[in-house]
Formats: structure tokens, sequence, C-alpha cells
């Protein structure tokens, strides 16, 4: 089996895989958006979203505050793409090295990893953490998330080809589903301050094992 990050369970966008090697080739106005969204995401993450302005996000982006609007209509719209761009970095850091079979019998590392990756990327705990309740639902359906969920279906369906998943589940909605339960977790963890292991313990390893191993696997495995 390969490496999960190989493998594209982590979010494959091209700004969170290698910028160091793609950053040289980028263009005036690609170098400038990403200067607004690494502002935006410290601003953000440390005063919130009412509490930051597209003024000050400009001058911490070494930019005029009309600099802004050829890449974000408005204050909204680069709230929710600092948020997208800080998940995905998220999630490319917390699957980084876990192997696509890692995701059967071995689902506590994906919670364990991005929960540990969130250390690092504080505008996604703040979320995570509920302080910005009404954007909470709606970031749900970013496109970071949504391109975890495609990752983890393909995966899903290279298992269920050599056997370690059931062939009659539908990979899509599994992956769905899946992503739903971590960030469910994920809230949990951070909002309560709860250790890891207390919250996901064999039980709840064990219903996804029950899920996604062939009825055979299962009744050997016990």
């Amino acid at each position: 089996m390969t490496d999960v990050s190989t493998a594209d369970v982590s979010t494959a966008d091209e700004s969170t895989t290698d910028d160091s090697a793609t950053e040289a080739s980028w263009s005036k106005g690609e170098r400038t958006r990403r200067a607004i969204l690494d502002a935006a995401i410290v601003r953000f993450s440390r005063d919130g979203y009412r509490g930051t302005s597209l003024t000050s996000v400009a001058r911490d982006a070494g930019i005029t505050p009309s600099g802004i609007y050829p890449y974000f209509a408005n204050k909204e719209a680069l709230f929710v793409a600092a948020v997208d761009e800080d998940a995905a970095r998220e999630i490319q850091e917390g699957l980084a090295g876990l192997r696509t079979e890692d995701l059967v019998g071995g689902s506590q590392h994906v919670i364990f990893g991005l929960l540990g990756a969130l250390e690092g990327h504080p505008l996604a705990r703040r979320v995570l953490a509920g302080l910005e309740p009404e954007f909470t639902v709606r970031l749900i359906g970013i496109p970071a998330l949504a391109q975890l969920r495609k990752n983890l279906a393909e995966n899903l369906r290279v298992l269920q080809a050599s056997g370690m998943v059931r062939d009659d589940l539908d990979p899509a909605g599994v992956a769905n589903g899946l992503v739903t339960i971590c960030l469910s977790l994920l809230m949990s963890l951070v909002q309560t301050g709860s250790e890891p292991a207390d919250l996901l313990g064999e039980d709840v390893i064990s219903v996804f094992d029950a899920v996604l191993r062939p009825v055979h696997s299962l009744t050997t495995s016990y």
C-alpha cells in the first residue's frame, strides 16, 4: 500500500503540497493573493472575524486596502478563503505519512494526526472551538473538506479492490460520513479539552471497523 499523503487522502491543493517548489513560479498576482491570505489567517485567528478589518489585513500584507478587492469581494469572502486555506494546510500536515491501510483498524491515527496539527493552525482551531458560530455550519462545505471527502473515497475504492473494505459500501457516502464524524470528534476534543485517548476508546474504533471491514475479516479478528 502507498503512503496516505501520496495517495491523496490529504488535500491536494497545490498551494499546500510543496510551497518551496512552487513559490518561485508564482505570478505577482499569486504572490499577492498568498500574502493576503497569510495575513488574514493571522489576523482572524487572533482577533476574530468581528475584530478584524480589511485595512489591518492589507497593512500586514503590505498593500493598500483597495488591493484586496481584486482577489476577495469583501471581508466575509476573505474569511471563508482564509479558513479554507488554513484547514487545507492543517489536513495536509495532519495526514502526512499516514498510509492508506491505516484507514482500517487505525482510524484513531487520523484523529490524532489532525488534532496534533491544529496547534500550528490557529484559525482552523478557532472555528472548531466554536468561536465563530455565525460561520461554523457553512464552513463545513469549504473546498478543503470537499477535497478530503473526494480523496477518502478514492482511497476506500483502493481498499475495496484489495479486499480490506466491504465491497457493498458506497465509497463517496462513507467518505462523507467519516469526515462528518471526524469533524464532530475534533470539535468535541477542542471544545471540552478532553484527552484524545479517553474519547477515542476501543468502542469508537470498533464502530469504524464494523462499518468498513468485510464480514469475514471481523469474524476472524474477534
